[in-house]
């Protein structure tokens, strides 16, 4: 699975709270959710997103509140993947629920605001396309990538059961 897109750079302690703020919380459509992602640190983010872009961040993404809002927001407004230093535990299972690809790289300081990545989820591969350099993460694990390409978890498993 290849994720191409460009980055949309975020610092450390991103909290679910930055990613979409309570008092939309009364929403679980994706996209109403999506038009508001981030708002609070950059009011016009959302708009400048296109589908698959990519959100590139430094250590503890999604830490706060345990809300499945906050990657659903962040797949609704059309990002594709986060890369992070690291990830708060609760977002790594909410982000696998709803099928957003995650993955964690050392090299997150050495990639720019703008630049356009490429990710091969099964290699762990993150192709740096505007600085032509390749860093390697853990590839995403194949069980991982089904649950993503199937749009997340309750999809997976109704396709396990139609089997």
């Amino acid at each position: 699975m290849i994720i191409k897109g460009k980055v949309h750079k975020f610092g450390d302690d991103i909290n679910t709270d930055d990613i979409i703020a309570a008092k939309y919380l009364v929403s679980t459509d994706a996209q109403e959710l999506g038009k508001r992602c981030m708002e609070t640190i950059m009011p016009d983010f959302a708009q400048k997103v296109s589908p698959g872009d990519i959100i590139v961040a430094g250590r503890n993404f999604g830490c706060g509140s345990s809300r499945e809002h906050a990657p659903l927001a962040i797949k609704g407004c059309g990002i594709a993947a986060v890369i992070a230093s690291s990830f708060a535990a609760i977002f790594f299972r909410n982000a696998i629920n709803i099928g957003l690809p995650f993955l964690e790289s050392a090299d997150v300081d050495n990639i720019n605001d703008g630049d356009m990545i490429e990710i091969d989820l099964g290699s762990g591969i993150i192709k740096n396309i505007t600085q032509g350099k390749n860093y390697k993460t853990q590839a995403f694990p194949e069980f991982l990538q089904q649950i993503v390409e199937c749009g997340g978890l309750i999809n997976w498993v109704k396709k396990q059961k139609g089997k």
